[in-house]
């Protein structure tokens, strides 16, 4: 991925986008796997989204799937993280989940899109990492969008679509995300 004005871009039709492709039909072809398993089965879950991730999480690791992913490579877990069912972690830069964070059912972390001008949409992807501190919490149904940092203690409510980095131990909520106060 070459970066560029302080974002990661993919030009299409090219070597790169292709073995990218590649490794989103390998990611949800995982990702089913992972997903047809039931909560019963922990060792499994666990195992079948390392395989996903290409890396072990850390200890108490919880994931209620279904999960979905499109790249999976580009996530690394801490220690007692938990994570809800349908939650999407969608994009071709890193997601990086700090110690001791929860993610709610539904949400959605993504680091990619395409340029906003209209004659470049189809030209590129273009991606930026989201990184999550520790021990954060991320509320049902929210969304994480592309190079946003969300700060060690910080709460994103229910709902809240996150468009810029939240400062260490606050609470943020809307659409977009504002801060409603400090924790």
């Amino acid at each position: 991925m070459s970066r560029q004005q302080g974002d990661w871009q993919i030009s299409t039709r090219t070597p790169e986008s292709r073995a990218l492709f590649e490794r989103v039909k390998v990611a949800t072809r995982l990702s089913a796997k992972l997903s047809a398993h039931s909560l019963d089965d922990a060792e499994s879950i666990q195992r079948d989204f390392e395989e996903l991730i290409g890396k072990p999480v850390g200890a108490g690791f919880t994931l209620i799937p279904p999960f979905y992913a499109d790249h999976g490579l580009n996530i690394t877990v801490g220690r007692s993280v938990f994570i809800g069912y349908q939650c999407a972690f969608s994009g071709h830069a890193p997601i990086d989940i700090g110690d001791e964070v929860m993610i709610a059912h539904r949400v959605n972390l993504v680091t990619s899109g395409h340029p906003v001008e209209p004659d470049q949409r189809k030209a590129a992807i273009t991606a930026e990492p989201i990184r999550i501190g520790t021990n954060a919490w991320i509320g049902a149904a929210a969304t994480v969008l592309p190079g946003v940092d969300i700060g060690a203690g910080a709460v994103v409510a229910a709902g809240a679509v996150v468009t810029r980095d939240v400062p260490p131990a606050t609470l943020v909520a809307g659409v977009p995300a504002r801060i409603v106060r400090q924790l």
